[in-house]
């Protein structure tokens, strides 16, 4: 099976826990901490599938750590590209625009996403794009595959760890999965 790439479909379910009464862990660079490079699309290589932007969303959840209070809502993708090879994820890079950020039942202009663009959340003033960069990827089983990821949001880049399923099918791949994410880290 090998397919002309045409387009990717993503759907990534992003679990954020909220602690407004807890202070975001400091924010020196370290080790674990790199500078963001812009996404660089791999036009005309056959190995690289753009994702379809009109298609593809990141969902999330964000929950106090204390209580059950939660909002669900979307970011959109601004651009992105993953390597495939022999139907096979390999690696790849997502920018995530945070201005587009909204809460699923009040929509992108209201005080929950205002405060979530502030500094004391994900400063999208200063950092206007979070990306996630694939760095490794083991299958789990025939759908599912483990991907290892630098994650950066405001300028802090963190290797995580999730599971995706991924079909790739008559020239389209589809992926979805769920990372869950401390934003005080």
């Amino acid at each position: 099976m090998n397919y002309k790439p045409t387009t990717i479909n993503l759907l990534l379910i992003t679990s954020l826990l909220f602690a407004c009464g807890r202070p975001v862990k400091d924010e020196k660079k370290d080790s674990n901490t790199e500078s963001v490079n812009p996404v660089t699309l791999h036009v005309g290589d056959e190995k690289y599938w753009s994702v379809d932007t009109k298609e593809s969303v990141v969902g999330w959840k964000g929950a106090m750590q204390i209580g059950a209070n939660a909002h669900t809502g979307y970011v959109y993708i601004s651009k992105g590209e993953l390597k495939l090879e022999n139907d096979k994820l390999v690696g790849g890079t997502v920018e995530v625009d945070m201005n587009t950020i909204e809460d699923h039942n009040h929509g992108k202009s209201n005080g929950l996403i205002n405060h979530l663009k502030n500094p004391d959340f994900f400063d999208v003033k200063n950092f206007p794009t979070a990306t996630i960069t694939i760095t490794d990827v083991a299958p789990i089983n025939e759908e599912t595959i483990k991907i290892t990821a630098n994650l950066s949001i405001k300028g802090i880049t963190r290797s995580v760890t999730f599971a995706v399923n991924l079909k790739v099918k008559n020239g389209i791949a589809n992926a979805n999965g769920k990372l869950i994410i401390d934003r005080t880290e």
